[in-house]
């Protein structure tokens, strides 16, 4: 019975024994699925790690382009502004020479002006002084001629446009 009994615990020792095996085997190949799927996972993570230090290094390159392309447009843009502040101090320059013209003109020609509205004031009494003289030699010589001076120049004066011998300043 002995031997029954120890062939008994012999098999269920190498049951136990099988099982543990068994269980040795399955932990050995968790063991083993886990150590694959942990370096599956490090091996993705590490070419995640790879491309988004490639999208870092292209987004970098982007920026640094951007940067020299606004660079270069601003030093555009300020070459452009420095070109027009010259034109406006050269327009500036020339308005102040034309407004200075433009003064001595006026003053010359309101000077002018006035030298011909005493011109003409002088020109009215010298035609009057004429026709008062050419009436009176034609009244001495023919007496159908004959006619008063004064009224002749009053009648020429008011047959005249109002504005003949008026001038305005400008």
């Amino acid at each position: 019975m002995a031997s029954s009994s120890g062939s008994g615990s012999s098999g269920s020792l190498s049951a136990a024994t099988a099982a543990l095996a068994a269980a040795a085997g399955t932990e050995e190949e968790l063991r083993a699925l886990m150590e694959q799927r942990r370096a599956k996972r490090m091996l993705s993570n590490r070419e995640s790690a790879r491309r988004s230090r490639m999208r870092k290094q292209r987004h970098l390159d982007e920026l640094t382009a951007q940067a020299a392309h606004l660079r270069r447009e601003n030093a555009h843009v300020a070459t452009a502004l420095g070109l027009t502040a010259q034109g406006l101090l050269a327009v500036d320059a020339e308005n102040a020479v034309l407004r200075t013209q433009t003064a001595e003109l006026a003053a010359r020609l309101g000077s002018l002006n006035d030298i011909l509205a005493c011109m003409n004031t002088n020109a009215v009494g010298a035609v009057a002084v004429s026709l008062t003289a050419a009436a009176a030699a034609a009244a001495s010589s023919d007496p159908c001629l004959a006619f008063d001076g004064a009224t002749a120049l009053d009648d020429l004066l008011r047959s005249c446009p109002e504005n003949m011998f008026q001038y305005q300043l400008c």
